[in-house]
C-alpha cells in the first residue's frame, strides 16, 4: 500500500484517492459542506490556509494546507514527499 504524504507528516492512501482540487469553486466549497455535515470531513490543515481539497473513495474528504501540485507530485514520484519546513510555509503566507 502507497501513502501520499499531505502535510505535516498525515498521509492517505494513493490506492483510496479519487480527486485532489482547489477549494475555490463554489461546487467544492458545497462538497466541504456536505462532508461537514455528514462526519466525513478531514482537517489536516493544523490552522492553516486550505489549499487542497482530497476526495476519497469513502466518500471523505481531506483538507490540506499543501498546494494541489504538490500533492499530485507526490502522489506520482516513487518517494514519499517531505512534509513542508517551517521556511516554505512561512513564504506561502505571505503569498
Amino acid at each position: 500500500m502507497k501513502l501520499v504524504n499531505i502535510g505535516f507528516g498525515n498521509m492517505v492512501s494513493a490506492n483510496r484517492l479519487i480527486a485532489i482540487v482547489s477549494p475555490e469553486s463554489a461546487p467544492i466549497k458545497r462538497i466541504i459542506q456536505d462532508a461537514k455535515e455528514h462526519g466525513t470531513l478531514i482537517d489536516a490543515t493544523y490552522g492553516r490556509r486550505t489549499r487542497a481539497v482530497i476526495v476519497m473513495d469513502s466518500d471523505h474528504v481531506i483538507l490540506s494546507a499543501v498546494q494541489p501540485e504538490t500533492v499530485a507530485n507526490r502522489f506520482t514520484d516513487n518517494t514519499q514527499g517531505a512534509a513542508l519546513t517551517e521556511e516554505e510555509l512561512t513564504d506561502d503566507e505571505e503569498e
